[in-house]
């Protein structure tokens, strides 16, 4: 899941990266209005968390614009102002959540899940396929009774397979969603790790999960061996 940050405060951008680099996510961080505007209306966002106080421009303007240019991705506003006109200012301007600072990393998190989960058929915690089960909130995946010990990055893209069972992904919507936009495009990185969660998740399994579509990518599922695919 790719997350874009929108923050002025370097120190805090930073902060909000490593901890969300750190929980799975692909994560991009702009400090101005103006780029972060531009970097949420032409990429493939999850969620935008998005400051109030700007230095070229007030978030809920870039919030409204985005809006205005038909961007859907679910908004956080963040702000160290807690009257309720802002937030009411935020919300109107589309929105979708509000936090205060200063606040927990945990809060936070809890926030994004949510906003995550809004539209989907369950609110259940756990994703799975078979025998493979995925906790969101623990991050801890195990397959029958053995336990899958998994990297930020491969946990990232398992969760991103697990998301979309059955639908065949092509490399590049892959790096869209599990790498930053400083990604190369040309390298074989996502073939690396598909190995290697391969290797984790299938190795030792009667039935393999993760499968190599020629020419178009990857699909992940289970597959009856009877339909030729």
């Amino acid at each position: 899941m790719r997350i874009l940050v929108i923050e002025d405060n370097p120190k805090i951008a930073s902060a909000l990266k490593s901890g969300l680099e750190e929980h799975g996510f692909a994560v991009d961080a702009s400090h101005t209005g103006f780029e972060g505007e531009e970097l949420g209306a032409s990429e493939p966002y999850d969620v935008i968390l998005l400051d109030l106080m700007l230095p070229d421009r007030d978030g809920i303007d870039v919030c409204r614009n985005l809006r205005r240019r038909k961007v859907a991705t679910p908004i956080i506003m963040l702000t160290a102002l807690s009257a309720t006109e802002e937030k009411i200012d935020g919300l109107d301007a589309g929105a979708d959540d509000y936090l205060t600072k200063p606040f927990e990393f945990e809060e936070l998190l809890a926030r994004v899940r949510a906003i995550l989960r809004r539209g989907e058929a369950t609110e259940a915690r756990e994703l799975k396929c078979d025998d493979l089960v995925l906790d969101l909130y623990t991050r801890v995946a195990s397959r029958g009774e053995a336990r899958v010990e998994l990297s930020n990055k491969e946990y990232a893209l398992l969760e991103y397979f697990m998301r979309n069972q059955n639908r065949v992904l092509s490399r590049a919507q892959i790096s869209e969603k599990v790498w930053d936009m400083n990604f190369e495009s040309t390298s074989n990185v996502i073939d690396v790790y598909v190995s290697s969660l391969r290797k984790k998740v299938d190795r030792g399994f009667d039935r393999e999960l993760i499968h190599t579509v020629k020419g178009a990518g990857y699909r992940f599922g289970i597959i009856d061996s009877s339909s030729g695919i």
